[in-house]
């Protein structure tokens, strides 16, 4: 990959160095919300599809960027590939999310799980890494994903979504040294998966703990933190920064601002000036828009822009430097495009003030 980069303002602000506006990307940037990526859905005939044929994420990835002047691409894919590829058997349900065929039932069923090959069963996401690469030409860095080990586990527990994790949280308190095992050979794959995602091209990575948050602090503390740790640790020395974000994070910042990530992505539960303030300069922020917020009128969307950049360079002795704007979540199949524009132009124009 020898292409120059020709906006570097993301990977600038994750190292905490001076950039002319605050960077910006959207969790879910891609998605139900732009008509061109339900048409491209409706051609692939389903979501797995567009996931595994890298053509079609790579397509999916660029959409958002051919309307809107973002300042990063987020590879097109799924949390739950790297589950999928060991062997639970993925689907997706109309209205009711991701399921799973062979869900975790057993200590012999955590104890058979092996990490797969980056490059046979999940051969199609580096594919697709590569090849959107090389369509953006430099024009802007391409940032891969992986869901953190406990979210994951959630999922590969549970068989899908839950209302109240039970039966993983049952697992955790009832057999701890059997969980371990599932978390310690999950973050062996994750660490895999975002090395190879790197090596295929990806020039920051960023860890989904989307669940983490339903844990309590003792809890959090034993089977989530430790192991976003070993994920950051062991992918300090790739040279691509490590973002960790988690919903429901606010009361683990101090703890995340030591995993040995470079970023912390937080939710819009904790201002940002709290959370600079707790940070004190040692990692770069992304966040934290509520996405909700997008429901609002342009006026007030642009409003709502100004107070999270403003809410950051409060905590941070009024400088904007280190600040990844993001939301707080990802976005809704609802919501309006044009109130995307809005928000990305407001958010370049009132930053370079």
């Amino acid at each position: 990959m020898t292409q120059p980069l020709h906006n570097d303002r993301l990977l600038r602000a994750l190292r905490r160095e001076p950039v002319d506006c605050t960077p910006v990307w959207l969790m879910r940037q891609a998605g139900r919300y732009l008509p061109e990526y339900r048409a491209t859905r409706k051609a692939a005939g389903s979501f797995l599809a567009m996931a595994k044929t890298p053509e079609l994420a790579c397509e999916v990835t660029l959409q958002p960027l051919r309307r809107f002047p973002l300042d990063a691409a987020i590879l097109f894919s799924d949390i739950l590939t790297v589950p999928d590829a060991m062997g639970l058997g993925l689907h997706f349900v109309e209205g009711e999310g991701p399921k799973f065929e062979r869900p975790l039932r057993s200590v012999a069923e955590i104890d058979a799980l092996a990490v797969p090959d980056m490059e046979t069963e999940l051969r199609y996401v580096m594919d697709a890494v590569r090849l959107i690469r090389r369509e953006l030409d430099g024009r802007v860095p391409l940032i891969g994903f992986s869901g953190s080990p406990w979210t994951l586990a959630c999922y590969m527990v549970e068989g899908g979504g839950s209302k109240d994790w039970g039966k993983v949280k049952a697992l955790a308190l009832n057999e701890p040294a059997a969980m371990h095992r599932l978390l310690t050979t999950i973050t062996e794959a994750v660490i895999a998966y975002l090395s190879a995602q790197h090596a295929a091209g990806a020039q920051a990575l960023q860890v989904f703990d989307t669940w983490g948050g339903t844990l309590g602090p003792a809890m959090y503390r034993e089977f989530s933190l430790p192991y976003l740790t070993r994920i950051a640790t062991a992918l300090k020395g790739l040279g691509a920064p490590v973002i960790l974000f988690g919903k429901g994070n606010a009361p683990h910042l101090d703890a995340l601002f030591t995993s040995g990530a470079d970023a912390i992505g937080v939710d819009w539960t904790v201002t940002l000036e709290d959370a600079a303030r707790r940070n004190a300069g040692r990692v770069a922020l992304q966040g934290n828009m509520d996405p909700a917020m997008l429901y609002g009128n342009p006026e007030a969307i642009r409003a709502q822009a100004r107070a999270v950049l403003d809410s950051y360079a409060a905590g941070n002795g009024g400088s904007r430097e280190g600040h990844v704007f993001n939301l707080g979540h990802g976005m809704s199949p609802d919501m309006n495009p044009d109130h995307v524009a809005v928000l990305v132009d407001e958010v370049h124009a009132y930053s370079k003030r």
